[in-house]
């Protein structure tokens, strides 16, 4: 039982003090689970990562829920991800009860702006955190400088292309990759 609200209040103090959504959130999930508790190493962090972002729904709840299972199965991931709902459900509840009044403050409006470029770090520091840890192989540096130039050329000409088919073009394209080293090993065991 100790396990199980040891991993609730962790989730649900993530859930609290995270602003700007779930890539946000993943410095403060890497900091907790990989190098405080020692729940998960880098490497299974970054896959974690890939597969919260690739299934449907928000990367926080899929990440947390991910977690949850990995260290208490079934009902750890229940835990995990009740818990990481939490804080936002109840903030957002309470804000739009009070919706119009809270954003005339203007000491609310600068608080936000303040948040915001917080949230723009943190997401940053992710990113660098991961970009970090992947291993530094020809295929994943030119799937990297790939996206990023896609990235970049449609930003700049304004064309919009989902992240979900970057993702997906990537995936095959490392299915691809897993292909043909298959088929040379093949023909390598063959000679």
């Amino acid at each position: 039982m100790k396990k199980y609200v040891s991993l609730f209040l962790t989730m649900l103090k993530i859930g609290f003090f995270t602003f700007g959504g779930g890539y946000a959130m993943l410095a403060l999930l890497e900091n907790e689970f990989v190098e405080k508790k020692k729940h998960m190493d880098k490497d299974e962090f970054l896959d974690m990562v890939a597969i919260a972002e690739s299934t449907p729904g928000p990367i926080a709840i899929n990440a947390a829920t991910y977690i949850g299972y990995k260290h208490l199965r079934f009902l750890g991931s229940l835990v995990a991800t009740l818990a990481i709902c939490i804080p936002s459900f109840v903030i957002i509840f309470v804000i739009s009860l009070f919706f119009d009044a809270f954003l005339s403050f203007t000491l609310v409006e600068y608080a936000f702006r303040g948040v915001q470029v917080c949230v723009i770090y943190l997401i940053f520091s992710a990113g660098l955190k991961m970009l970090r840890q992947i291993p530094k192989t020809l295929f994943s540096m030119t799937v990297f400088s790939l996206v990023l130039l896609a990235m970049l050329a449609c930003s700049l000409f304004a064309v919009k292309f989902s992240t979900v088919f970057y993702i997906l073009l990537c995936g095959t394209a490392g299915v691809f990759l897993h292909f043909l080293k298959r088929m040379g090993k093949a023909k390598e065991d063959s000679k």
